[in-house]
């Protein structure tokens, strides 16, 4: 018996070893194949979780396709939810940080990823947020007009979206241009950065082309049920325009209180509005007209927008937003510098994120994208790319030209 079982441990050893030639070392090597992993956080549950879950959706199909090129870079990617909580983003962070995490994604919402790229750079790990646009979470202070950092930023988080100043800015300008309005009103978010960050660049401006702004109202994560004041200082003031720099959830209750009451002014909205198609149990008729800035339009017509949304349809049987574009370009993004650098697996997360910092600030990198061309970043983090005007027609959005 005794002879037995010391046969059987030893097929076990040698199976063992013979499992362990060609799998990976612990060091993210396998069979000449560096397989990073990449990391990421979103509210994947609560109001916010289309956010969230979309960000999540484009990352893995940007992952399936890398990992099926069988090329030596691959991914293996974790996302948690955070339900758009910076205290639970930070847990989960911290998650995914004994998991091994080497490169961040960041989290999908400004306020969450305000506190989780402050964790990120105490770690020294690469962070490209698919859609947080806060100043905040480079770490600095924007001018309001420039979106200039104005303190030394943190070092290692950067943007795929655009930052909520350069959303004030175009919507002023678009807005003014085009002659959208003659009276405006605006309601915000008093106590979220994305909300408060877009508006106060977007009120320097129009003060600037002279925009006549006749109301200006607020609402907090508490108040965001009933807008019946908001609304009616807006009608009351003569508003023929509501600026909304906001998410789809607050916009939706808005769109059907002020038709409630008559009320049918046209509506000027960001890329937090992106998704308000497919709120449970909204009149989506309500949306019909309103504009928005948005970098990524699903109806576009060029190959990569339309293989994208076909994979996107196939998998989740439904019509990808912005947000998931934005985390399919993250990860491809993040791909194309990594195979740029000639880097493996093996390296720290803090060497990766020192050479993926000075590739993505090089001036000789550049990116093609779902959500923009030539796609470049400054020191700051901040990624430059063109915003693009959007228009619901017909429960679907168009190009504004």
């Amino acid at each position: 018996m005794k002879k037995f079982v010391s046969l059987a441990l030893v097929l076990v050893l040698v199976i063992s070893l013979f499992a362990a030639c060609g799998s990976d070392n612990g060091s993210g090597e396998a069979d000449g194949v560096s397989v990073f992993k990449l990391g990421g956080i979103g509210p994947l549950t609560g109001g916010a979780a289309i956010y969230g879950t979309a960000a999540k959706n484009g990352a893995e199909i940007a992952v399936a396709e890398i990992n099926a090129l069988g090329g030596s870079i691959q991914f293996d990617l974790r996302y948690e939810d955070d339900a758009h909580d910076a205290e639970k983003s930070v847990n989960a962070y911290n998650t995914l940080k004994d998991w091994g995490m080497q490169i961040f994604l960041g989290s999908v919402t400004s306020t969450p990823c305000v506190a989780t790229s402050a964790e990120s750079c105490n770690d020294n790990i690469f962070t490209l947020t698919p859609s947080a646009s806060s100043t905040d979470v480079l770490g600095g202070v924007a001018n309001p007009l420039t979106g200039t950092i104005d303190v030394e930023r943190k070092g290692n988080t950067f943007q795929m979206c655009f930052m909520d100043p350069n959303q004030g800015l175009a919507s002023a300008n678009y807005i003014a241009e085009n002659n959208l309005g003659s009276k405006i009103a605006v309601i915000y978010k008093n106590d979220d950065v994305y909300s408060t960050g877009v508006y106060f660049s977007f009120k320097a401006q129009a003060d600037e082309l002279g925009l006549d702004i006749v109301s200006t109202t607020t609402f907090t994560e508490s108040s965001q049920t009933d807008f019946s004041v908001q609304i009616a200082d807006a009608k009351d003031n003569g508003a023929d325009l509501i600026f909304m720099p906001m998410y789809y959830t607050p916009a939706s209750l808005i769109f059907t209180q002020a038709n409630a009451i008559g009320y049918k002014p046209a509506y000027f909205g960001i890329d937090g509005m992106d998704g308000i198609l497919t709120v449970e149990g909204f009149d989506t008729s309500l949306a019909e007209g309103v504009m928005l800035l948005t970098p990524f339009n699903a109806d576009a017509q060029d190959e990569k927008t339309q293989n994208f949304v076909a994979a996107y349809q196939e998998k989740y049987g439904e019509i990808p937003n912005q947000f998931a574009a934005d985390g399919y370009d993250c990860v491809y993004a993040i791909y194309e510098a990594l195979t740029a650098l000639n880097a493996t697996a093996d390296m720290s997360a803090s060497e990766l994120c020192d050479a993926l910092v000075a590739k993505f600030t090089d001036g000789s990198f550049s990116f093609n994208g779902l959500t923009g061309d030539n796609m470049t970043w400054d020191e700051t983090g901040a990624v430059n790319k063109t915003p693009k005007g959007m228009v619901i027609e017909n429960g679907a959005y168009v190009g504004l030209n």
